[in-house]
């Protein structure tokens, strides 16, 4: 059982709430964690965290009680690797357009027999070696240890049925690039978008797999009622967007109200 399926049954309640981290900003994370949130994602495709940094992160965020996800740029097997050396509990692979890909995924997370991981073992997910059997730890992590795959373009929806069908990896749905793929681009909202949604959640469920999406606030209802299992609903740029900007608008509305009463006075 993963790490990921342990959390879910303990909480019996889904979904878990996550939040992703854009920045190497420990602060942004303890807070998460302070707040009540489950998962935390270390962004790795657009950002520019690096290796080393997503290592302390994970640190970080597991020492928090946070389960942790890292985002990888894409199936190669220097960034599979990096990314299952630095100790996550869940990797995610975007733009999964085919089984092809995902079958790549598992082949350089895995250790033998499952996968062809390359056996180092003194990396932070092996506790540097600090374990009574180096191969039975191996073993323990491909158990443990969940991989996923975005569907977010049109191509993915189109290979859905194949995708989903990959034995040990779950489906993470991305709204956004989905939308654009679909040609309704900033519109996660759109029918088209929520159709393909449905589609790709029963396809998932109906192989065993669980989903997890990053979706607005707007489209938390539809999310939930989907039954998705973990909902990414916010990251450390837009908190601190909504944030500065609800701190500036109220300042405004304070100087707005204090010269209006002002001048009454005159």
């Amino acid at each position: 059982m993963t790490r990921l399926q342990t959390l879910l049954m303990q909480q019996n309640a889904p979904p878990l709430f996550g939040a992703a981290a854009y920045f190497y900003d420990p602060t942004f994370i303890e807070i998460c964690a302070h707040l009540g949130f489950k998962v935390m994602w270390i962004e790795m495709e657009h950002s520019h965290i690096t290796f080393s940094e997503a290592a302390d992160l994970c640190r970080i965020s597991q020492g928090a009680g946070l389960l942790t996800m890292i985002r990888v740029p894409n199936s190669s097997r220097e960034n599979i690797l990096k990314a299952a050396e630095c100790g996550p509990d869940i990797i995610d692979l975007p733009m999964a357009n085919s089984e092809e890909s995902l079958r790549e995924m598992v082949k350089y997370a895995r250790f033998a027999p499952d996968g062809e991981r390359g056996f180092f073992g003194v990396s932070r997910s092996l506790r540097y070696g600090l374990v009574p059997s180096v191969p039975e730890e191996q073993q323990k992590l491909n158990r443990e240890v969940s991989l996923m795959a975005q569907i977010e373009t049109s191509l993915a929806l189109k290979n859905v049925e194949n995708i989903c069908a990959v034995p040990d990896v779950d489906i993470f749905i991305g709204p956004a690039d989905l939308a654009a793929s679909l040609g309704v681009p900033g519109r996660t909202g759109d029918a088209k978008v929520l159709q393909a949604a449905e589609l790709i959640v029963r396809t998932a469920k109906s192989h065993g797999k669980l989903v997890a999406v990053g979706a607005a606030p707007e489209d938390f209802p539809f999310w939930v009622t989907c039954g998705v299992d973990v909902l990414f609903c916010t990251n450390d740029i837009a908190c601190l967007k909504i944030g500065a900007q609800a701190i500036l608008q109220n300042a405004r509305d304070v100087v707005a109200t204090c010269t209006t009463k002002h001048a009454a006075f005159r």
